[in-house]
């Protein structure tokens, strides 16, 4: 049975925040952190004060590697390389970068083109802490080089190029899910048993909070006081995307950083999409897919795949679940 199914009969029981009692024994720690443009945390049970130190630390350090290495924004970092050179020549790549990239094609041709790295050929003209947007002209000479199809890997050499020099890559809308899932790795190598690790909108669980599911909020796109559900989990990963992470509004239109592929502008017709999966970076790439797709579009892909749901909210506020989520109530 899956993950998610198995516990579907507890979701349906009500959506509601529970006070959870800690076990007697327990040792929990926690640590919040800044890093990726957002805030991370980490939490977990261990007998041993010193231990738990030092695993807040690895995990801190392997978010910060990981930021060093796939940062667009950062000169030095391996992914800034390869939007400087790939079109010029093969660049050989880390494996960890590699497999990355692999997985990115993979979700673009699942989702025909809707997940597409590439989206950064448009989207790196857009500044939303400064509110500046590409003008219709940019838009409509860069737009056909976001296209998955022009980024060639060589598994032989490890090796990824470009097939034109306007092509750029951000794996923005998947890298969080990639570090989340490396830093419950180290946990479980750990021998951690009870766990959850969150970066921005992607959050991943092992086990159980003293003893209990753990509960975890959707916000409300459009009220930060509000939730739109708070799941009873355990044993999952779940990821939110939103309009309202990353944008600035200019005459009554909301730009934010969710590129539709085919426009090279803002997705409109979602407000938020949450996706559970079996690991993070599954979900993080999916949320983003079907934040693009739209409802019909991203149920419908959902719908078809087995130990993934999903809950979205359209631009008019309207909530939708998917079909075995429905089905529980």
């Amino acid at each position: 049975m899956s993950n998610i199914r198995k516990y579907l009969k507890a979701f349906a029981s009500g959506l509601v925040l529970l006070v959870l009692a800690q076990g007697v024994n327990a040792q929990w720690f926690n640590h919040s952190f800044e890093v990726m443009g957002t805030q991370a945390k980490v939490e977990f049970e261990h007998s041993d004060e010193a231990e738990a130190q030092k695993l807040i630390a690895q995990v801190v350090d392997e978010m910060h590697r990981i930021d060093r290495a796939m940062s667009p924004y950062k000169e030095s970092s391996e992914l800034s390389k390869v939007n400087r050179e790939a079109a010029i020549k093969p660049v050989v790549i880390t494996p960890e970068l590699f497999q990355l990239l692999q997985r990115s094609l993979y979700f673009s041709r699942l989702t025909n083109g809707a997940f597409d790295i590439s989206f950064s050929s448009v989207g790196y003209l857009y500044d939303y802490r400064e509110s500046k947007r590409p003008d219709e002209k940019q838009i409509t000479e860069l737009k056909d080089y976001i296209d998955y199809r022009r980024i060639q890997l060589d598994e032989s050499k490890s090796s990824v190029f470009f097939t034109d020099k306007r092509v750029k890559i951000d794996l923005g809308g998947i890298g969080k899910g990639h570090a989340v899932d490396r830093c419950i790795q180290i946990l479980q190598k750990a021998g951690v048993k009870n766990a959850y690790v969150n970066s921005g909108g992607d959050s991943r669980l092992i086990g159980k909070k003293a003893d209990r599911l753990w509960y975890i909020g959707i916000k409300h796109p459009r009220d930060e006081n509000k939730l739109i559900a708070n799941l009873p989990l355990e044993e999952i990963s779940l990821s939110t995307s939103g309009d309202y992470e990353r944008f600035f509004e200019e005459d009554g239109v909301r730009y934010h950083h969710i590129i539709d592929p085919k426009t090279g502008k803002s997705a409109w017709e979602i407000q938020s999409a949450t996706i559970l999966a079996n690991d993070s970076t599954t979900a993080d790439a999916l949320s983003t897919s079907i934040f693009v797709l739209g409802v019909e579009k991203g149920m419908a892909l959902v719908n078809n795949m087995p130990d993934v749901s999903a809950i979205m909210v359209n631009k008019h506020g309207k909530l939708f679940i998917s079909k075995d989520l429905a089905s529980s109530n």
